[in-house]
């Protein structure tokens, strides 16, 4: 089993900066692919980005690639989502998810995830 808790959430401006933190339970934290997915109000939840278990790998939907970045420190079983020049339309419950394959998250939700956080809430302004 592994349990996912994300922090990091808030309030920022657009064109701003936030810097998101998902911490894993478990020993087996370098075994699983770690990604996350984010949900805004009144749309499907969508994934954003995964990284490999090494941290060598990652992949991220268009409308994120050279604004978000993800890494893990497998020592810490944590996993990051730096996120700048925010968009109003960035807005979202930001899910961190585990699972074995990285194809499960570049076609979710076609494929389900093994694990999910609650969720943590950011909100940027105009």
């Amino acid at each position: 089993q592994v349990q996912l808790a994300e922090s990091g959430g808030g309030l920022v401006q657009a064109g701003g900066s936030l810097r998101l933190s998902c911490a894993a339970s478990g020993r087996t934290f370098t075994r699983y692919v770690m990604g996350w997915f984010r949900q805004a109000p009144g749309k499907e939840r969508e994934f954003v980005v995964a990284i490999n278990w090494s941290g060598g790998i990652t992949n991220a939907a268009d409308s994120v690639k050279g604004r978000f970045t993800i890494s893990r420190d497998n020592a810490k079983n944590t996993v990051y989502l730096f996120m700048n020049s925010l968009k109003p339309e960035d807005t979202a419950v930001y899910y961190c998810a585990a699972d074995s394959e990285t194809y499960r998250f570049t076609n979710y939700p076609r494929y389900g995830m093994n694990y999910w956080g609650k969720g943590t809430l950011v909100t940027v302004s105009s």
